[in-house]
């Protein structure tokens, strides 16, 4: 995801993160999730909102999922950090209160200026640790937004196998149907020979079974393929559109179409305008696809956003 917050804060905040990521013990671990029934609505909240961290309720209607951005290897930062600083007592009350309108609470982890894999981070430990993070923090599930361009498009298996066992670890914290753990990769990793791995189809093929579905960035890959037209996005992008990942063997019901709120929320290509982007749903729901709509981010796109993308095709 594009990041506009991390380097500011990353010199300023970095001790009060590692004792806050330090700080989690199991004593609090929650005992409920909340996990979203049929498509879902997914909206990342990255910007600092306002003293109870969570976008207020009347202004994301229509979605069901809200990730906080970002969980970073050293620890919380932006708005996973201010939901961490939170007051206990009023971070449970938030969750209650959401969850009682139908939305979970995710943290998402890693970002575009992460780099877990090339730092050399062991993915069991680190996942043990984000896990418990979670546990400790009131938290819904985690979203895995790895983003090591460079390294799967250059060392065959090296990334790949290092996702497999960082998800496998993951799901031993945060049991499936108990919790939700996404990706969200970038469309092109769908595409076959992309990469010398295999990508998010090797991923798939390997930990899919523990991945409850793919908030995918359809953004920041222009000139090719774009993904600004419905053609690019559902039918035909070198293997990476949404019918084109379906036929790789991936489940259509997990390929969640992910796009920015606004053109600044990207920063190569992508975006749609909502009504545009809603007659490509439309086309989708006709032909049997029904995952759900993810946007980066809120405030960008909040409940009119997501009215107009949604339509009535869901209903």
């Amino acid at each position: 995801m594009f990041t506009s917050a991390f380097s500011r804060l990353f010199t300023l905040c970095s001790v009060l993160a590692l004792a806050v990521f330090a700080a989690a013990a199991p004593q609090s671990i929650q005992s409920r999730a909340q996990i979203p029934a049929g498509p879902k609505f997914v909206v990342y909240s990255d910007l600092f909102i306002g003293p109870d961290v969570l976008p207020p309720l009347a202004n994301i209607q229509g979605f069901n999922v809200i990730n906080l951005a970002f969980l970073l290897s050293s620890g919380p930062f932006d708005q996973v950090l201010n939901w961490a600083n939170l007051n206990p007592t009023r971070r449970k009350q938030l969750k209650q209160q959401y969850n009682q309108a139908g939305i979970s609470i995710v943290a998402s982890a890693f970002g575009q200026t992460d780099l877990p894999t090339s730092s050399g981070r062991d993915p069991v430990a680190l996942a043990n640790t984000m896990g418990q993070f979670v546990l400790t923090h009131d938290l819904d599930g985690i979203d895995i937004d790895w983003e090591e361009i460079t390294l799967v498009t250059h060392q065959s298996g090296v990334g790949e196998a290092w996702l497999a066992s960082f998800t496998q670890a993951l799901r031993q914290q945060l049991p499936k149907g108990q919790f939700i753990l996404t990706h969200a990769p970038v469309g092109p990793w769908f595409q076959p020979g992309f990469c010398p791995g295999g990508c998010y189809l090797t991923v798939d093929k390997t930990v899919g079974s523990l991945i409850d579905w793919y908030n995918i960035q359809f953004y920041n890959q222009s000139p090719s393929p774009g993904y600004e037209d419905c053609n690019t996005l559902l039918f035909s992008a070198g293997g990476s559109s949404v019918f084109e990942i379906q036929r790789s063997g991936v489940p259509l019901n997990k390929l969640v179409i992910g796009k920015p709120g606004i053109p600044a929320d990207e920063t190569n290509g992508g975006y749609m305008t909502p009504a545009t982007l809603n007659s490509c749903v439309q086309q989708a729901v006709q032909r049997g696809w029904n995952a759900g709509i993810m946007s980066f981010q809120f405030p960008h796109a909040d409940t009119n956003w997501i009215t107009t993308v949604k339509g009535n095709a869901f209903h």
